[in-house]
């Protein structure tokens, strides 16, 4: 049985923007990413589904972060499910694809089957910003509200960034004749933009969390209202089935808005862990520290919560009286 046959659009992130309205988005297709992400774990659908969500989601706005630039996206709740942690690493030249890693941590004993996002108890959602060295980090966080975690996210926007934002996601298991069971997903991504950069942060309120439609009037408002119209006529298989391009869809919806593209961004499945970056996080650690964490093997073991990468290391060789002894 076959994995199925790779489209010319999957695991892309394509830009376009809308002349007639001033708003900008992005259609993504993921495929392999999922595969990539979702095979490191033995998640339970519900799980399986809300790190699928929030894969989508980091591909559709992390496409927007310059190159060699860093996107982290978390969700931290008193739920069943505890934590959902994706990572986006931008290129590192032009050209090369993007690099998406995510995992969740959960309680077993507390998951229902009830709908996904149910799973998710009060708590919060955040976009962390890596520039890299020199630049210090950015950081936005609002209270988890909504319905489904692309409603967490359009809320974000509109409280931290000033920014409307709207997402129309579709994602679920595919199961095709003669073709092995595997997760898609698709979604279009709508901003109407501001002059500035769509991650300056603006003031943050406090109080009632805001909406898209707090932030525009006048004519903004009419053209975020009929650009939303259109949207809703999406439907979930021109969303992730194989038959329509994210160009053809483009002028389905938006046609009338004047649809133009950009260079699509390809992205796939990528972990950053490695022994060097094992061994720097133990670096923190004294030799007493490192003893508690020894095995009964004598070994200090490691794992990879992204990838599920297993690390053995010579308890000798690590902790900072480790780095002392050598002279560095």
């Amino acid at each position: 049985m076959t994995i199925g046959s790779k489209l010319a659009w999957d695991d892309t992130v394509l830009p376009f923007q809308l002349d007639a309205s001033d708003m900008r988005g992005r259609v993504a297709r993921l495929d392999g990413v999922l595969g990539g992400i979702l095979g490191q774990h033995d998640y339970p659908p519900e799980v399986e589904a809300l790190v699928a969500e929030m894969a989508l989601l980091t591909a559709l706005i992390g496409q927007t972060v310059k190159l060699r630039w860093k996107l982290s996206l978390q969700v931290q709740s008193k739920g069943a499910v505890r934590m959902i942690a994706t990572d986006y690493y931008a290129p590192t030249t032009e050209g090369e694809p993007a690099r998406i890693r995510a995992y969740a941590s959960f309680d077993a004993d507390r998951l229902t089957n009830e709908a996904p996002f149910s799973q998710v108890g009060e708590g919060y959602f955040a976009i962390l910003i890596d520039q890299g060295k020199g630049a210090a980090p950015y950081q936005g966080i609002t209270p988890l509200s909504g319905e489904s975690l692309s409603a967490c996210a359009e809320a974000y926007f509109a409280q931290s960034e000033q920014l409307p934002t709207r997402f129309s996601l579709s994602f679920g298991k595919s199961f095709e004749p003669g073709i092995a069971e595997h997760w898609r997903a698709g979604g279009i991504m709508l901003q109407h933009m501001p002059k500035a950069s769509p991650f300056v942060a603006s003031e943050q309120g406090s109080g009632e969390v805001l909406s898209a439609t707090d932030l525009v009037e006048g004519e903004e408002g009419e053209n975020w209202n009929r650009v939303n119209v259109l949207l809703n006529t999406v439907e979930d298989m021109e969303l992730i089935g194989p038959v329509v391009p994210p160009t053809d869809l483009l002028v389905r919806l938006f046609h009338e808005e004047r649809p133009r593209v950009f260079d699509a961004q390809a992205v796939r499945f990528g972990c950053t862990c490695s022994e060097d970056r094992v061994r720097q996080s133990l670096s923190i650690y004294s030799a007493r520290d490192i003893e508690t964490m020894t095995t009964e093997d004598g070994l200090v073991t490691a794992d990879c919560q992204f990838c599920s990468a297993h690390y053995e290391l010579d308890p000798a060789t690590v902790g900072f009286d480790a780095k002392d002894a050598d002279g560095t």
